[in-house]
């Protein structure tokens, strides 16, 4: 690499990861690393039934232990609140304001761990002993804990009518005409069960509380520190006197985007206390109440025609929300209105309902409902090849949207009300050069092979899309100091997957300079004043280009006051090694850090004409339209019919995410994607009983994917640039994910063709498995 950081080296360099440096000598700040002076601990009273009314609430014992500073329920945090219920604008348009959740139950529960009562004391220790003799009288209520019997159950809270929130279709072309031409209708209903983020690091936050001016700071393991602060602030009627900081986050992957009942709740009682407090959630804890994502019913019917060419796809998708909406429950919508993925679909008619249950709510998860409508179009398109009798690749080649197609409109509109626009790709050179690099034309033979050594193996394919980006914008500052270094302010959110790195090499490619000069600010309300934060894989889209967009404009502001020290003209400038220099003269330069001392200016002296003060520029790119990235799928797997034990053997990953900022950190994304789908095809099982008790509580019980479980991922990558943003880039974060499922279980059951075995769900436990097996062989 170019150590001045020229643009050339700089875009699509593996530059090591800034942050990694303090990670590593363990000098990261956490938010359970945090110490403030005098700080309480709090631990909170839970339900443990999935639904009761509370008659009583008695807090004698807890208080009269030595240390215990206060018990609290929502009557007594309510004072400083401005109303009793965590109500949120529904930006969906879904009728929510008997959904949102409460800080405190509010005289109800409706799932197993909503929080009841929360205890302040000296040290965690306590508070917890303290939480465990609250006293709470419940009055058991009937619960519904299966989202497809949620329609004839009792209410899952007594304000409600009704279990259903609401029902919606999803459609374009026409649906029934294209079924009523079709050489063949095939059905497929289909489950996908519940699962969760589980980042290393679970929830947590830290409130400092200032006496001086009453003034709170809140440290929260947060992905979008913006939201929860200008939610806190609405909730409790604040002013700016409200800061939130996201410290080093150990994994968000979806849930830590949400703002949750313990946010508010312990922010209303700094208020309430005037002392810092902090909570930091147990792994228990982690499973019953940070969102999950699913479970999701579909029951399918596509449309083909003689060719295999699909015609049409419609159906039936019952989503489960849990108890509360924790946020605008836009899963469903995600997965029904981008099912058809990467093909050219003439029609779809998917009718949506969102229902109820005494369960932990669900929100989004890494995808955010992209994965489950990979995982029903995949599925489909390998009934299609068995029914059809054609290779499972061939049917996907007939059907996948052709090269010259692009930019390809789906006549549907997404989230934000633009039409859905592919912008670029090419699926089927990507499909082929995924089919060479996994032998895809040579496996049937190994397959043939390893069947008279009584081995079963199988080969699946998938296929996955991911609109990116999403806007409306992200802010950007970057400001240069009089020492010369820079800082990146930004909305956006770090969460371990490089943000500073990436921000610093493309501020670094304008200014002329080396990535490890620039420090990145991210995730501080007080940093910048708006932003939207780190979800939905579009952050180096929207705030990458704003800081592009500031980078370049600094530089020009740098040109400007330098052609008037230099006397030079700006054309015949160039920054490189920290500073401005004439073209060919390199010894007539002036420094970046000389430019930022002039325009920060002298009382009474001149100023540069022409500019203004300050070498620093602010930019919040706006953008609405979401930057496709594609991703093509290949997994080999090998099936253990004695144990149902699934072994993934080989795996091949093309992905096409546009311009790649830093190959090295796109790989890490990809391949941790990837390990995410793999364990929802066949280890994550968020599982309840008939009585909506969780019964996966541990890791000795829910199953995640470790080394011994993943081979070494092959991943291929091509970049075709996006229009759509000044950097040509499409996200990253979310994509290795998407295909991932689906490719396996189509591996797995190409792996038990010879027993006819058909999967219409994910994950593919080995008990599951097991019990298909013996099925097929009953049925044999």
């Amino acid at each position: 690499m170019d150590s001045q950081g020229s643009k050339p080296s700089m875009i699509g360099s593996n530059v090591p990861r800034l942050e990694d440096g303090p990670l590593l000598r363990g000098h990261g700040r956490y938010v359970d690393d945090l110490t403030v002076p005098g700080v309480l601990h709090v631990a909170f009273v839970r339900s443990p039934h999935p639904h009761a009314l509370i008659r009583n609430i008695t807090k004698d014992a807890a208080l009269a232990l030595p240390g215990v500073h206060a018990v609290l329920t929502l009557d007594d945090i309510a004072a400083v609140m401005a109303s009793r219920r965590m109500t949120r604008t529904s930006n969906s348009g879904i009728p929510l304001d008997h959904a949102w959740p409460f800080a405190l139950a509010d005289g109800e529960v409706a799932y197993v761990g909503e929080p009841v009562a929360m205890v302040a004391a000296g040290s965690r220790y306590l508070a917890e002993d303290a939480a465990a003799l609250v006293e709470v009288a419940y009055d058991i209520q009937p619960h519904a804990a299966d989202c497809r019997k949620a329609t004839e159950s009792p209410p899952v809270r007594r304000e409600l009518s009704s279990n259903i929130v609401t029902s919606y279709k999803v459609r374009f072309g026409d649906a029934d005409a294209a079924f009523a031409k079709a050489a063949k209708i095939i059905k497929q209903d289909l489950w996908q069960h519940r699962g969760g983020g589980h980042s290393i690091e679970t929830r947590g936050i830290v409130t400092e509380y200032h006496a001086a001016d009453g003034s709170i700071t809140a440290h929260a393991s947060t992905q979008k520190a913006h939201d929860l602060q200008q939610t806190l602030t609405s909730l409790m009627d604040f002013d700016e006197s409200l800061r939130v900081v996201a410290p080093d986050i150990g994994g968000g992957f979806g849930p830590k985007l949400c703002v949750y009942s313990e946010d508010v709740a312990v922010v209303a009682a700094t208020r309430l206390l005037r002392r810092s407090l902090k909570w930091i959630e147990d792994r228990r804890e982690y499973f019953t109440n940070a969102v999950h994502e699913r479970d999701q019913y579909w029951n399918l019917e596509i449309a083909v025609d003689a060719d295999a060419k699909i015609l049409g796809v419609r159906g039936k998708l019952l989503h489960d929300m849990g108890a509360y909406a924790i946020q605008d429950p836009n899963i469903p919508y995600n997965s029904a209105s981008t099912m058809s993925g990467p093909y050219v679909v003439a029609s779809l008619q998917i009718e949506v309902t969102i229902v109820t249950t005494n369960k932990t709510p669900v929100s989004s998860v890494r995808g955010a409902g992209y994965p489950q409508a990979a995982f029903a179009m995949e599925r489909l398109m390998d009934l299609v090849s068995r029914e059809m009798k054609l290779d499972r690749a061939e049917v996907r080649r007939r059907n996948l949207i052709p090269a010259d197609k692009m930019p390809y409109v789906k006549p549907i509109k997404a989230r934000s009300g633009m039409t859905v626009e592919y912008d670029s790709g090419d699926y089927p050179a990507c499909q082929e050069t995924v089919l060479k690099a996994v032998g895809w034309d040579e496996f049937p033979a190994r397959q043939a092979r390893a069947r008279t050594e009584g081995r079963y193996i199988g080969i699946g394919l998938a296929h996955g899309v991911k609109g990116s980006g999403r806007g409306p914008f992200e802010s950007g500052l970057v400001r240069v100091s009089r020492t010369g270094r820079v800082t990146i302010f930004t909305g956006a959110s770090a969460m371990g997957q490089g943000l500073a790195t990436a921000l610093a090499q493309i501020a670094a490619s304008q200014l002329g300079i080396a990535a490890d000069r620039i420090q990145v600010i991210a995730g501080d309300t007080a940093g910048v004043s708006l932003g939207l934060g780190g979800f939905a894989s579009r952050q180096t889209v929207t705030a990458g280009s704003s800081v592009l967009l500031a980078a370049q404009s600094v530089a020009d502001k740098a040109k400007k006051v330098a052609s008037q020290v230099l006397e030079a003209s700006e054309h015949d400038l160039e920054l490189a090694g920290g500073e401005v220099r004439v073209v060919g003269a390199p010894q007539l330069s002036v420094k970046l850090g000389e430019i930022a001392r002039i325009l920060q200016g002298a009382p009474g002296y001149s100023f540069p004409p022409g500019v203004e003060p300050g070498l620093e520029a602010s930019v919040m790119h706006r953008t609405d339209a979401l930057a496709y990235a594609n991703g093509c799928h290949a997994a080999e797997v090998e099936v253990d019919i004695e144990t149902g034990e699934v072994h993934v053997v080989n795996y091949v990953a093309l992905q096409d995410s546009g311009i790649l900022i830093n190959p090295m950190m796109v790989d890490g994304q990809i391949q941790g994607g990837i390990v995410h789908g793999i364990g929802n095809a066949l280890f994550e099982w968020m599982g309840y009983d008939e009585q909506a008790q969780p019964v996966t509580t541990t890791y000795a019980d829910y199953l995640l994917p470790t080394a011994t479980e993943v081979p070494m991922l092959k991943t291929l990558y091509k970049q075709t640039p996006s229009p759509l943003n000044p950097l040509g880039v499409k996200g990253v974060g979310e994509a290795g994910t998407i295909p991932a499922a689906a490719a396996v279980v189509s591996a797995v059951e190409d792996a038990l063709s010879a027993f006819n075995v058909r999967i219409d769900f994910q994950p593919v436990t080995p008990i599951r498995l097991l019990a298909l097996i013996h099925q097929a062989k009953r049925a044999a």
